[in-house]
């Protein structure tokens, strides 16, 4: 089992920066492949980005060019660099980890972009 703990969410302006800690609690995390979804009130979880145990991004083309996912192995933490947002970025956004085939998701943390 691991346990993934989300941190960084708030509110900000549009156009503003923000980025999201995901701690992860495995000690095997570079094995990793980590992610970031988000679900805005109303609608279905969607993908933000991914960054596999390769290195190997990928990113919803509402985000492509601003927001940035990166890993730390030796903090066993993944980061969502989040620049120049809009309103529609707002969303309770979710740290994914896949290990072995096997699923886990955090608890979420807000992000708010006022206007």
């Amino acid at each position: 089992q691991i346990k993934l703990v989300e941190s960084g969410g708030g509110l900000v302006m549009a156009g503003g920066s923000l980025r999201l800690s995901c701690a992860a609690s495995d000690n095997i995390f570079k094995f990793n492949d980590m992610g970031w979804y988000r679900q805005a009130p109303g609608k279905r979880r969607e993908l933000v980005a991914t960054l596999n145990s390769a290195d190997i991004t990928n990113y919803a083309d509402s985000v492509k060019g601003r927001f940035a996912i990166s890993r730390d192995n030796a903090r066993n933490t993944a980061y969502l660099q989040m620049n120049s947002l809009k309103p529609e970025d707002t969303a309770v956004y979710y740290c994914n980890s896949i290990l072995w085939g096997t699923n886990f998701w955090g608890q979420g943390t807000q992000v708010t972009v006022s206007s």
